[in-house]
């Protein structure tokens, strides 16, 4: 009996070595897109919790009239506070790296863009941090005349950088949520959500510049952003077409 193997063009069959190749490379992208939408999504988190924890231990120490004088005793924990604050600063700037190709692959003008505003924002967050360690030292001479009052410029010169940063970073993240309405790379509510929180907080870190204590309150719409956006990208991750497009000036 002849032996009729199929054959292609005298070789042997080669048909199912394509797809098979195919869908391994499509698998391996798929696993890659995913996990680079993860990795944007947990920096989101850290930072939100670093910078927060933070913020909240140093708080607990400078809130009162007399700080000063009780810094002493718990410059430890002040150190740590403003060391996780500071911490923020590199997964600031790694989430504008991280999103750049992203980004520019459809614009990159906002690309561009987004990047500036978070090195602006972790530069006035930096300035803010380094004020407050500056305290440390200045606890030393707490029963001089005019300590106390340095250190309550110390503590305001950060919360002045805090609100300069956060107007900045606001700006940016309006032309960062612009542009994934416009891809559609997230949902369309949620970069409205952005779209909305982001000029509310801009406007309440210019009312806190001024003295009108709202800016609080005024943060909660982007911080609802910047909460749901990271979950959306460790569960669901941007659509293939964050790795597509062309790009534009």
């Amino acid at each position: 009996m002849i032996d009729t193997k199929p054959t292609t063009n005298g070789h042997g069959p080669a048909t199912l070595e394509a797809p098979v190749e195919a869908n391994v490379k499509l698998s391996d992208w798929a696993r890659s897109r995913k996990m680079y939408s993860r990795l944007i999504g947990a920096l989101f988190l850290v930072g939100f919790l670093t910078y927060g924890v933070g913020s909240g231990l140093v708080t607990s120490l400078v809130g009162a009239s007399n700080f000063l004088s009780t810094i002493a005793a718990s410059q430890t924990i002040l150190v740590i506070g403003a060391f996780l604050m500071f911490l923020n600063t590199g997964v600031d700037v790694a989430k504008g790296v991280l999103f750049f190709p992203i980004l520019e692959k459809h614009s990159k003008r906002t690309a561009l863009a987004y990047l500036a505003t978070m090195i602006v924002e972790v530069v006035l967050l930096s300035i803010g941090v380094l004020a407050l360690l500056l305290i440390v030292p200045l606890a030393k001479h707490a029963g001089e005349a005019g300590a106390q009052t340095l250190g309550s410029i110390l503590v305001q010169t950060n919360a002045m950088a805090y609100q300069m940063g956060e107007m900045t970073l606001g700006v940016g993240a309006v032309f960062l949520c612009l542009l994934l309405f416009r891809t559609q790379l997230i949902p369309g509510w949620l970069a409205i959500s952005g779209l909305i929180g982001y000029p509310v907080l801009v406007a309440g870190t210019i009312a806190e510049i001024f003295g009108i204590h709202i800016g609080l309150y005024l943060t909660i719409p982007g911080f609802f952003f910047e909460l749901v956006l990271p979950f959306w990208l460790f569960f669901k991750g941007f659509k293939p077409e964050a790795y597509q497009g062309q790009t534009t000036v």
